[in-house]
């Protein structure tokens, strides 16, 4: 008897495009600070801050939301679907809200401020001490259609 396995969603929450091109300027940024030093320096500082920019922008841009028939991947996490309450689509101010002063401390965040919603799900496993889930998303519905579908 074959396991049904199949992908149901998948996302990558990549950095926005303008992010890659903040990163050049924060190296010509540098770049113009050390200028006064010589241009072997300027040369230097526009790659040291290029690369170090770019760093950050593709650390931000790693995370990746999967969801199988039977399980939801989020970073390094797995959770079997069967472990999870019913998820719930935020956006807006209710985004914010539950990223903010609604906040439990031991909820397991995924937060990107590039992606305007976000899902919730409570954890129903009582031996598991995290609340809920909350993950950031561009596409909030779609997410949750995918959490709902558990086989």
């Amino acid at each position: 008897m074959a396991l049904d396995n199949r992908l149901v969603y998948d996302e990558r929450l990549t950095a926005p495009k303008a992010w890659w091109g903040a990163a050049v300027l924060f190296g010509i940024a540098l770049a113009l600070v050390f200028f006064p030093y010589g241009l072997v320096a300027a040369l230097i500082g526009l790659a040291v801050g290029t690369c170090l920019a770019g760093m950050y922008v593709s650390a931000q841009g790693s995370t990746r939301i999967r969801v199988t028939t039977d399980t939801l991947f989020v970073a390094d996490a797995r959770i079997p679907l069967v472990a999870l309450g019913q998820p719930e689509a935020l956006h807006g101010e209710d985004a914010r809200a539950w990223r903010t002063y609604k906040a439990d401390l031991r909820a397991f965040m995924v937060m990107r401020s590039f992606a305007p919603g976000a899902v919730r799900v409570a954890v129903l496993d009582p031996d598991d001490p995290t609340p809920y889930l909350y993950l950031s998303t561009r596409t909030p519905e779609l997410l949750v259609k995918a959490l709902a579908s558990r086989s």
